[in-house]
C-alpha cells in the first residue's frame, strides 16, 4: 500500500534571507533581493546585477574552518539549508536520541551546475600553466555536482538512498518528486531533498548572457519581470533550499511537527529544444496534470495556488501561461499564481525547492506572495499572477512547477496536513 509523505523540516539560503522565517517575511512583503554584484568586477561584463546571497556565515550551520576552506559555495549553501531542515525535523540517525534507521534515511539533493566557481578557478590555473601541476588535488571532489548530496549524507549519517539529480532549472523539483516516490513506495522513511547553486561568477554571467537568456537591465529593482510585457530575460540568483520528507506514520510515531503533506508529482519532457520551451505549453501542461491528478485536485472544492516557474523570459512566460490554460481549462482564471523569482532571481538548481517552501508557507498562512514589478501585464499572460502585493486566500492545494533547459518539466503538489 502506498505511504503518505509529509514535510517535517525546511531550510533555505537565498537572496532574500538565510532562514525560512526571514525568507518568507521578505517574500510576502515584496522585498527584492536583487542587487549590484559586489563580489567581483562586472565592468567588462554585459550584466552587473544578480540575486546573490548576503551575510552568509557557514560556521553558523555546523561547518568548521577546514571544511569551509575546501568546499565550493554551492556545497556550503546546500549543507547550510540541510542543517536547518534536519534541525527542525528532529531526526537523528545515530547516538543518543536516535529515531531513524540510518539505512532508511536518504538524501536526494541536486545542483544544476555544481562547483562552477571551483571549475572556473582551476581552469584559469590550467590555462596559465598547461602542465597542470598547480591544479588542486581537491578539484574534482569539490567541483562535481553530487558532492553537496554526499556531504549532507556524511554530516547526517544518512546511509539510505542518495541521488544527485541534474535537470537544470528543474533539478530540485525533480529531486523532491523522486524522493516523494521513494518514500511513498517504501524505499525510505525520510529523505533530505532539495538543491543548491552558486553560478553568479564571471563565466556564468557571460555564458547565460551570450545565450540571450539574461536581462541586461541596469536597475536591479526593476530587472526580474515575470509575466510583464517589459520582460527581457531572467536574473541570476544563488542559494539553496532543503526539505525533509518523511513517511507519515514514522513522523507521527516520533511526535514530529508536520508542516504539510506532499501529494503529487509530475515529470515530462518537452523533447523540443535545448533551451527554448515548447511554445504551445502542451508537454508542460501534461506535467501539471499528472501532479494534480495524483493530488486529487477537484475544481469544485479546491482553491489552488501555483508557484510559477515564471523566469521573466519572453518564451517561458507565454508558454507557461498556455500550459496552465491547457491543464486547467477555464479554472486557470480562478487559480492564484505568482513568481517569487521577481524577488529572488533564478536560483537554478535551488529554485524548485525554494519555491516549494514558499508554496507550503502559502498553504500554512493563507497568504499568496506577490509577483512584484508587474506594472505592465503582458496580454498573452492574462491569468491572476498576484501583481505587486500579497493576497490573502484560503488555499487548499498548492503546486510548484519548474521547466529546465533540455526540456525538463517537473511539478510537485502539496496540501496542508489533515486536508
Amino acid at each position: 500500500m502506498d505511504k503518505r509523505v509529509v514535510i517535517t523540516g525546511m531550510g533555505v539560503i537565498s537572496p532574500v534571507g538565510n532562514d525560512v522565517p526571514t525568507f518568507w517575511n521578505n517574500l510576502i512583503h515584496g522585498v527584492c533581493g536583487i542587487e549590484y554584484i559586489e563580489e567581483f568586477s562586472t565592468e567588462k561584463l554585459p550584466v552587473s546585477i544578480a540575486g546573490t546571497v548576503k551575510d552568509f556565515h557557514a560556521e553558523e550551520y555546523g561547518m568548521d574552518k577546514p571544511f569551509i576552506r575546501k568546499q565550493d559555495l554551492f556545497t556550503q549553501y546546500g549543507v547550510a539549508a540541510a542543517y536547518q531542515a534536519v534541525k527542525q525535523s528532529g531526526l537523528k540517525s545515530t547516538g543518543e536520541g536516535q529515531n531513524i534507521d540510518p539505512f532508511r534515511f536518504g538524501v536526494y539533493f541536486g545542483s544544476g551546475i555544481g562547483g562552477f566557481a571551483t571549475q572556473f578557478r582551476e581552469m584559469a590555473k590550467m590555462i596559465d600553466d598547461p602542465s597542470g601541476q598547480w591544479i588542486s588535488p581537491l578539484f574534482i571532489p569539490t567541483m562535481i555536482s553530487n558532492i553537496a548530496a554526499g556531504h549532507i549524507a556524511i554530516i547526517n549519517q544518512a546511509n539510505g538512498p542518495c541521488l544527485d539529480i541534474v535537470t537544470a532549472c528543474a533539478t530540485s523539483t525533480n529531486a523532491m518528486g523522486e524522493a516523494f516516490r521513494a518514500i511513498k513506495h517504501g524505499y525510505a522513511d525520510a529523505i533530505i531533498t532539495g538543491g543548491s547553486e552558486n553560478a553568479t561568477i564571471p563565466i556564468g554571467i557571460a555564458g547565460f548572457a551570450n545565450a540571450k537568456a539574461l536581462s541586461r537591465a541596469t536597475d536591479p529593482k526593476y530587472a526580474s519581470l515575470p509575466f510583464n510585457a517589459n520582460r527581457a530575460g531572467f536574473v541570476m540568483g544563488d542559494g539553496a533550499a532543503a526539505l525533509v520528507l518523511e513517511e507519515y506514520e514514522h513522523a507521527k510515531a516520533r511526535g514530529a511537527e508536520i508542516l504539510g503533506e506532499m501529494v503529487g508529482y509530475g515529470n515530462t519532457c518537452d523533447a523540443y529544444h535545448s533551451t527554448a520551451p515548447r511554445p504551445d505549453g502542451t508537454t508542460q501542461a501534461e506535467c501539471i496534470r499528472l501532479a494534480l491528478k495524483e493530488a486529487g485536485f477537484d475544481e469544485n472544492k479546491d482553491n489552488l495556488y501555483i508557484n510559477a516557474h515564471g523566469t521573466g523570459t519572453k518564451l517561458n512566460d507565454a508558454a507557461e501561461t498556455l500550459a496552465y490554460k491547457n491543464a486547467l481549462g477555464d479554472f486557470a482564471y480562478k487559480a492564484h499564481i505568482s513568481s517569487i523569482k521577481s524577488m529572488t532571481g533564478h536560483m537554478f538548481g535551488a529554485a524548485g525547492a525554494a519555491e516549494a517552501i514558499a508554496t507550503l508557507l502559502t498553504l500554512r498562512d493563507g497568504i499568496c506572495p506577490p509577483t512584484i514589478n508587474l506594472d505592465t501585464p503582458d496580454p498573452e499572460c492574462d491569468l491572476d499572477y498576484t501583481p505587486n502585493h500579497a493576497v490573502e486566500a484560503d488555499i487548499t492545494l498548492g503546486i510548484s512547477d519548474s521547466f529546465g533547459f533540455g526540456g525538463h518539466d517537473a511539478c510537485v503538489a502539496f496540501r496542508k496536513s489533515g486536508d
